[in-house]
């Protein structure tokens, strides 16, 4: 089932989401809406605040290129445990910021630990797009959003552009 994303500025997407203690069948549901409302925004990743869910729950599928067999990640209590001490800069987008984009520095290589779908333990290395994707979305976890990482006057006007947006969508 797909789920609304909300907008920013909304505090729920400023709030530290809670761990999840133990996997449920409503929790497995959750984060299959999660990829179907990711696939058909189109993004890369969604975390659970951005629908209104406060708990470490994100999705990830960095796959593009056509014709290549989609890689959904689902990760319960998704953690950094190392990051490189080499950047990459990406043009960072962001569903629950539409249509707004900024550069972003981020660890080019991160390790990251996450329970899967069936509660096992996993561990893996992401490099290049799939580090940088990882990484904003455990942020969301955290309460920050790419354009916390801008500077003041950037992250105000992009704010503005999104409270315009929402008196626009609540009018129609």
């Amino acid at each position: 089932m797909k789920r609304n994303i909300l907008i920013h500025p909304d505090p729920r997407l400023k709030k530290v989401c809670a761990p999840i203690a133990d996997l449920s069948d409503e929790l497995r549901q959750l984060a299959d809406d999660m990829l179907e409302t990711m696939y058909d925004a189109p993004g890369i990743g969604l975390a659970a605040p951005q629908i209104g869910v406060l708990d470490r729950l994100i999705v990830l599928d960095c796959i593009k290129e056509e014709g290549e067999a989609p890689r959904p990640l689902i990760m319960f209590n998704p953690e950094v445990i190392a990051s490189s001490d080499e950047t990459n800069v990406y043009e960072e987008g962001c569903l629950s910021i539409p249509e707004q984009f900024a550069e972003v520095t981020r660890p080019k290589v991160v390790d990251v630990a996450w329970i899967d779908r069936d509660g096992k333990a996993q561990r893996e290395t992401f490099d290049g797009l799939w580090a940088t994707c990882v990484q904003h979305e455990i942020d969301h976890l955290n309460g920050k959003l790419f354009i916390d990482y801008l500077k003041p006057l950037k992250r105000q006007m992009i704010t503005r552009k999104m409270q315009k947006l929402k008196r626009e969508q609540a009018r129609s």
